[in-house]
């Protein structure tokens, strides 16, 4: 059990949080704030008890001086201030006078946002590689650290081992809650425990499968990786994405797994990856030899279902098609939407399944979306996560 914020005498002190404002901006805007809000309770615990607070987020990616302005947290620290309904004093800088001076005058309950982290990767990746300066010198501005940014727990950066490492530190509430669900509900499932796996490639699960083939009652394949399996099954997967080097690892798990691992009886088919490409919905066993698998058919869907339906816990990663298409959306929706309709406790890791739940209205209808994509599928392959180890045990 690690150290939490509650675990710690916040008043009057410079309290660090490392929270995960990476979100998707188009134009210089926020098409999604569902990372800020998540982030609002650890913010709003540190205010109410007194903290002179100094938050701490990366933004996008930084390689060149081109990628400075469109990953500013500027129109970030704008909607903070709207959100908490209160002054986010907005500094645009990492390191300096300016920050070290704003933080100096900072008074309980006040929020000051620092520049994104990443802007320290432009000169020799300090933040992305912890550069022990850097991690010592963000230290110093502080004196209590608290990680709340779970989406990159499993990353080694300066902003989360490199502060930790040097100052009194818990995690927040949001980090401990993505703990406690993704971990509990795994390692201690109310049972049955259905997996659904979707996404590309079978290589970027294979750890995944490992890991769960031996805690879940079953595991549903969707997405792009069902036609590596089906092709494990002797199957012609025609022009469908085949993950050549994990066919193998393939073959062995439906060998050793097979009542286990579920994978679709029928999919659909199409002509090209377009909107407006002709499409068929055929057995799996029966696909054309210039066709591209895009979807799960009607009948995995209903059998996917059954398997969800009988569930007290399920745990889904990666779409079961390509869903930013609507013309493939079909089994993707399908899934979100039994989801969101049964008793049990669904978790849905991040990335692009908590785009699909976004997408069709239903987060309030899940028990949990979580806030990393890479992260929870680490945590779901049974990994140590860097950010959190580094915090101190209870």
């Amino acid at each position: 059990m690690k150290k939490t914020i509650k675990d710690y005498n916040l008043e009057n002190k410079k309290v660090i949080i490392r929270v995960d404002f990476n979100v998707p901006m188009k134009d210089g805007l926020i098409t999604d704030d569902n990372r800020i809000i998540e982030s609002l309770p650890t913010i709003k615990y540190a205010i109410d008890n007194h903290a002179k607070v100094i938050l701490m987020s990366h933004l996008g990616r930084i390689k060149t001086s081109d990628d400075l302005g469109k990953n500013s947290l500027k129109a970030v620290a704008l909607r903070l201030e709207h959100l908490l309904n209160k002054e986010v004093i907005f500094v645009n800088s990492t390191r300096g006078l300016e920050l070290e001076n704003k933080i100096e005058s900072l008074k309980p309950g006040d929020v000051l946002l620092m520049e994104n982290t990443r802007y320290e990767d432009l000169d020799g990746q300090k933040e992305s590689l912890n550069d022990e300066e850097l991690g010592k010198y963000w230290a110093s501005l502080g004196d209590i650290y608290i990680n709340d940014a779970f989406g990159t727990a499993h990353r080694s950066h300066a902003s989360n081992v490199g502060i930790a490492s040097h100052l009194p530190n818990g995690v927040g509430f949001l980090m401990e809650k993505e703990l406690k669900l993704l971990g509990d509900n795994i390692n201690n499932p109310k049972r049955p425990l259905t997996v659904i796996l979707g996404g590309a490639k079978v290589s970027d699960k294979i750890g995944v499968i490992e890991n769960l083939v031996k805690k879940a009652d079953y595991i549903l394949i969707g997405g792009g990786m069902a036609f590596t399996f089906l092709k494990a099954k002797g199957y012609q997967i025609g022009r469908s994405l085949l993950d050549q080097d994990s066919l193998e690892f393939c073959v062995d798990m439906l060998n050793i797994y097979g009542d286990k691992i579920i994978v679709p009886i029928d999919v659909q088919e199409a002509d090209e990856i377009d909107e407006n490409a002709r499409t068929a919905f055929v057995d799996a066993s029966q696909m054309g030899t210039n066709k591209i698998g895009v979807d799960i058919g009607p009948r995995t869907i209903e059998l996917f279902k059954k398997y969800i339906m009988e569930s007290q816990t399920v745990v889904w990663n990666g779409p079961v098609g390509m869903f930013e298409i609507s013309s493939f959306e079909t089994g993707t929706k399908e899934i979100a939407t039994t989801l969101a309709e049964i008793d049990a406790t669904t978790i849905v890791g991040g990335g692009d399944t908590g785009s699909a739940i976004s997408k069709y209205g239903l987060k309030d209808k899940i028990t949990h979306v979580s806030t990393g994509g890479g992260a929870s599928l680490e945590l779901l392959e049974g990994k140590k996560l860097p950010g959190v180890e580094i915090i101190a045990d209870k």
